[in-house]
């Protein structure tokens, strides 16, 4: 079975459409890039090099946002490696190695700002987000917990709109106490499709933070905040379901199975204890 439907009916690579796939990337890695230097570095000053431990940093949201996109990123790669005919498990391993060769230079962009550093532990949720892709892919030639992400706006983004975000442009990007992290998988799925229940259908694990305008709980304490870990229980929908041989609308269910449909959720801190949603973004 092949993991994708944009893929290739022969492993014979084709030199013309890898060529457009190296010249596309490029380039639109480079977009990328220009887009993401000026919505997080625009304002800030560039240093020496330097490293930096940020692993205690906004209840490691920004980690699973790491992991998030390195996983993604190696899903594109590896579909349009498979587009050009490359052989499937080949393309999974320079899918995976391609989203970590586009990921690092943002740790170098941030190991000169004066405000960052060079973090290995980006560099780990990086590897672990490629790893992802790359263990489901090889074992079961598809991918059954699904790293997804849901976004509302707060109030908290006002209050720092340097760090946090100035518009909904940039908050989606910045504001982590707006942003949930979720993994989704389908009992259909795992149960190599043997429980009757519709293949659309899937269970989604969140976590998220709140009150949080610094990275660290010692600077929020400080200013009167108190930071908090979000954990969520879920349903959701695995848009893989309803795939067929249009390669536009399988495209489109993969980039929609990025993100989280608004759905009934149960949720859990140590500030609200448990509480149910009728609808949570």
């Amino acid at each position: 079975m092949l993991l994708f439907g944009s893929a290739s009916a022969q492993d014979s690579l084709n030199t013309k459409r890898l060529t457009l796939v190296l010249a596309g990337g490029g380039l639109t890695y480079t977009a990328a890039m220009i887009g993401l230097s000026q919505a997080w570095y625009k304002d800030q000053q560039a240093g020496s090099f330097h490293f930096f431990d940020d692993l205690p940093q906004w209840k490691q949201m920004d980690k699973f946002g790491h992991f998030f996109s390195a996983h993604h990123v190696s899903f594109v790669a590896h579909g349009t490696f498979r587009w050009a005919g490359m052989e499937s498990k080949k393309a999974i391993w320079w899918g995976a190695a391609t989203s970590a060769i586009m990921m690092t230079p943002v740790e170098i962009f941030d190991g000169f700002s004066e405000d960052y550093g060079f973090s290995w532990s980006d560099v780990a949720a990086n590897t672990l987000g490629a790893a992802s892709f790359a263990f489901q892919s090889l074992q079961w030639d598809e991918i059954r917990i699904q790293p997804k992400i849901s976004f509302m706006r707060t109030d908290y983004a006002a209050l720092r709109p340097s760090v946090l975000g100035n518009g909904w442009q940039e908050e989606w990007l910045k504001d982590y106490n707006g942003q949930t992290y979720w993994f989704t998988f389908s009992p259909h799925l795992l149960s190599n499709r043997t429980l009757l229940l519709p293949a659309w259908l899937g269970i989604s694990l969140g976590y998220g933070g709140r009150d949080m305008i610094f990275g660290r709980d010692e600077e929020n304490r400080a200013a009167g905040f108190d930071p908090y870990r979000r954990y969520f229980l879920s349903v959701d929908v695995d848009f893989k379901a309803f795939k067929g041989n249009n390669t536009f609308l399988n495209t489109l269910l993969d980039a929609l199975n990025m993100i989280k449909v608004p759905a009934p959720t149960l949720a859990y801190d140590r500030v609200n204890g448990w509480k149910g949603y009728g609808l949570y973004f």
